[in-house]
C-alpha cells in the first residue's frame, strides 16, 4: 500500500513542486502587498486632499477672476468709447456717415479685441437700433435677431450694472452645439440711463477649461454651478448642462469642506468656493473609490512588491530549473518538428516517468496523423481526378449529333472538301480529349485542338463570330493541361453574343516572367460582377451553364489548375456590361 502511494506522488511529482511552489509565491506576495496597500491608503488619502484641495481651489479662484477682469477691462473700454455708443445708437442712414461711423466703431473693437487676445473669445455688440458687429463670426455663429430674443438678453438688460455669464448650449452649424459661455453686460448712457446696446463675450468650454482643468485628474473632478443648480463647466463634458438641486444645496447649506456625501450617484468628498463675480460655485468632486488608488504611494508599493516577486522568482527559479530540464528538452524537440516533419519522433529515453509519457503518446500522435494525412491526401488527389477524368471522358452528344449533321448537310450539297475537313477536325478534337487525364501536352497541340473546335463551329454557325490568335513563338514548346482554353472559347460562342450579331474572339499566349499566360478576350455582350465576391466566385459554375462539347466548365479549369500547380495559378476574370470580357489564365513554365 505505501508503496502504490509513493508510486503514485513520483508520478506527480513535478506537478506537485510547480504547484506549492507557485501557491506560496502567490499567496506570500498577496498578502504583504494588500496589507501594505490597505494601512498606507486612507492615511495618503487624508493627508494629500486634506492639505492641498484648499491651495487648488484658491490657484483656480485667481485664475478665473483674471480672465473676469480681463472681460471687466474690455466692457470699461467698450462703455467710454464714443464711437461705438454712436454705432449703436444712432438712426443715421445716410451711407457715407454710416461709413465712417463703422470704420471708427470698427477701430474701437479691434483695440478692445487686441486687449482681450490673451483668451480666444469671440465680441459681438448689439444695438437698441438693430445694428450689430462682431469680431469673429465664425467663433459663435448666431444672429443679432436670434440674440436679442434669447434668454441671455433678456437676463443682461434686467441687470444693466452687472457682468452676467450664463451658458448657451444652442445648436447652430458651426460649434455643433459646444458649449459657450457668454459674458454679457448692457451699454448704457450713465447722464440718462438709457440702454443703447449689449456686449456680449463668448468662450468655447474647451478653452474656458484650461483656467481650472490642470487642476483635476481621474476621480477629481471640478463643476462650475451657477444659483440654479445648472452645471456651467466642468472638466467633464458630459455633465455640462445637468441641473444638480442636490449639489446646489450642499454647497449653499454651508457643510464643512472635505465631508462625504452621495453625489449624483457615488460617494464623493465635497470642496466648495463661492465666486462673486461669476455668481458661481466653483466645486470640487472627489470621487474617493476612484482617486484611492492615485493616493498610494505608488513607488514605495512597487518597490516593495518588486522585493517580494524578485525573491519569490529567485526561490522558483532555483526549485524548477533542475526539475524542468528534461521538459525543456522535450519542448525544444517538439518545436523543431513544424520544419522537421512527421518522421522527427522526440527522444525521452533518459527523461523523468512525466516526460517519458508525454514524449510517447506525442511520438504515437504524430505517426496516427501521419498516416491519416497520407491517406487523406492521396484519397482526395484519386477522387478529384476521377471526377475530371470522367469530366474531361463525357463528350456531349449533341455535339455529336450536330457535327455529324453538318456534315451529312455538307456531303449533301456536294462539298466534300469541307466535309473531310471537318471530318478530320472532329477526329482530331476527340483524340484529344479521350486520353490520359495527367498527361500535358505542348501550347502548339493544345492551340491546333482549339483551331478544330472554332473550325466546327464556324462551319455549324456561320464566321459572323471571328477568331485571332497571338502567340509568342517562344511559348509554343511549353506544356499546359488539355482542354485549358476550350471552355472559355465555347462561352464566349455561345454566350457573349446574345445581344449581338457578331463579334471577335482574342486568344493571346505569351511567357510573361516565370509564368506561362493565356488571355481570352471577346467584345461580347460583357456583364456586372459582384465587387463583393472573392475573385474565385466570380467563375460561373458549369451546372449552371451547359458546357456544349465536354463536361469540363469553367469552374473546373480553375480547379484544376490549383490542384495541379497551387494556389498562385488560375483564373482571372473581368468584364463590363456591353464592352466585353477578359480571362486571364496563369499557368506554370513547364517543357514536358
Amino acid at each position: 500500500m505505501i508503496g502504490n502511494i509513493m508510486n503514485k506522488i513520483r508520478k506527480q511529482g513535478l506537478f506537485l513542486k510547480l504547484f506549492l511552489v507557485t501557491l506560496i509565491s502567490i499567496v506570500t506576495v498577496s498578502l504583504l502587498t494588500l496589507a501594505i496597500t490597505i494601512s498606507m491608503s486612507e492615511k495618503l488619502f487624508l493627508q494629500t486632499f486634506s492639505i492641498t484641495n484648499g491651495k487648488l481651489l484658491n490657484q483656480m479662484k485667481i485664475n478665473l477672476e483674471s480672465y473676469n477682469n480681463i472681460i471687466a477691462t474690455g466692457a470699461t473700454m467698450m462703455a467710454q468709447n464714443e464711437a461705438i455708443r454712436n454705432y449703436l445708437s444712432s438712426g443715421e442712414t445716410d451711407a457715407v456717415n454710416l461709413a465712417i461711423r463703422t470704420y471708427h466703431m470698427t477701430e474701437g473693437m479691434r483695440a478692445i479685441r487686441s486687449n482681450l487676445s490673451a483668451v480666444d473669445v469671440g465680441i459681438m455688440i448689439v444695438g437698441v437700433n438693430g445694428r450689430s458687429y462682431s469680431t469673429d463670426p465664425w467663433y459663435w455663429a448666431i444672429s443679432a435677431d436670434e440674440l436679442m430674443a434669447h434668454p441671455i438678453t433678456k437676463e443682461t438688460v434686467a441687470h444693466p450694472d452687472q457682468i452676467l455669464y450664463q451658458l448657451d448650449l444652442r445648436d447652430n452649424k458651426v460649434n455643433e452645439k459646444e458649449p459657450m459661455l457668454v459674458a454679457s453686460k448692457a451699454l448704457f448712457d450713465h447722464s440718462t440711463g438709457r440702454i443703447y446696446g449689449t456686449m456680449y463675450v463668448a468662450i468655447r468650454d474647451r478653452d474656458f477649461k484650461p483656467f481650472y482643468a490642470n487642476f483635476t485628474s481621474e476621480g477629481n473632478d471640478v463643476v462650475l454651478l451657477n444659483k440654479k443648480g445648472l452645471i456651467v463647466s466642468s472638466n467633464k463634458t458630459e455633465m455640462i448642462g445637468l441641473l444638480d438641486k442636490q449639489l446646489l444645496q450642499e454647497v449653499e447649506g454651508g457643510g464643512k469642506d472635505g465631508e462625504s456625501t452621495y453625489v449624483m450617484g457615488n460617494e464623493r468628498i465635497v470642496f466648495s468656493e463661492y465666486l462673486s463675480e461669476f455668481d458661481f460655485y466653483l466645486v470640487n468632486l472627489i470621487d474617493k473609490n476612484a482617486v484611492t488608488g492615485q493616493m498610494v504611494n505608488a513607488k514605495a508599493v512597487t518597490l516593495t512588491i518588486m522585493a517580494i516577486v524578485a525573491i519569490s522568482l529567485i526561490i522558483v527559479l532555483l526549485i524548477t530549473r533542475k526539475m524542468t530540464k528534461s521538459l525543456r528538452v522535450l519542448v525544444k524537440q517538439m518545436s523543431s518538428i513544424p520544419t522537421g516533419g512527421f518522421d522527427n519522433h522526440v527522444n525521452v529515453e533518459t527523461s523523468s516517468y512525466e516526460v517519458r509519457e508525454l514524449g510517447n503518446a506525442f511520438n504515437y500522435m504524430l505517426d496516427s496523423l501521419h498516416d491519416y494525412v497520407v491517406r487523406l491526401m492521396e484519397t482526395q488527389k484519386q477522387q478529384r481526378n476521377a471526377e475530371l477524368a470522367a469530366l474531361q471522358m463525357q463528350i456531349n452528344p449533341h455535339f455529336l449529333y450536330n457535327t455529324l449533321a453538318s456534315i451529312k448537310f455538307l456531303v449533301q450539297q456536294g462539298n466534300k472538301e469541307k466535309a473531310a475537313g471537318t471530318i478530320n477536325s472532329l477526329i482530331s478534337l476527340l483524340q484529344n480529349t479521350v486520353s490520359d487525364v495527367h498527361s500535358t501536352i505542348p501550347v502548339s497541340q493544345e492551340l491546333e485542338s482549339l483551331k478544330h473546335y472554332v473550325y466546327i463551329n464556324h462551319v455549324r454557325y456561320g464566321e459572323k463570330i471571328r477568331v485571332n490568335y497571338f502567340v509568342e513563338p517562344e511559348s509554343l514548346d511549353y506544356h499546359m493541361p488539355k482542354l485549358i482554353l476550350q471552355p472559355f472559347i465555347e462561352n464566349a460562342f455561345f454566350h457573349a453574343f446574345n445581344l449581338k450579331d457578331e463579334g471577335r474572339i482574342l486568344i493571346m499566349i505569351a511567357v510573361q516572367e516565370d509564368q506561362l499566360v493565356c488571355e481570352v478576350v471577346d467584345n461580347g455582350d460583357g456583364m456586372d460582377l459582384d465587387p463583393n465576391l472573392m475573385e474565385e466566385e466570380q467563375l460561373p459554375a458549369s451546372k449552371h451553364k451547359r458546357q456544349l462539347f465536354s463536361g469540363i466548365g469553367i469552374r473546373n479549369v480553375d480547379d484544376r489548375i490549383k490542384l495541379l500547380y497551387g494556389e498562385r495559378y488560375g483564373i482571372n476574370i473581368t468584364s463590363k456590361r456591353n464592352e466585353g470580357t477578359k480571362i486571364i489564365i496563369t499557368l506554370p513554365l513547364l517543357k514536358n
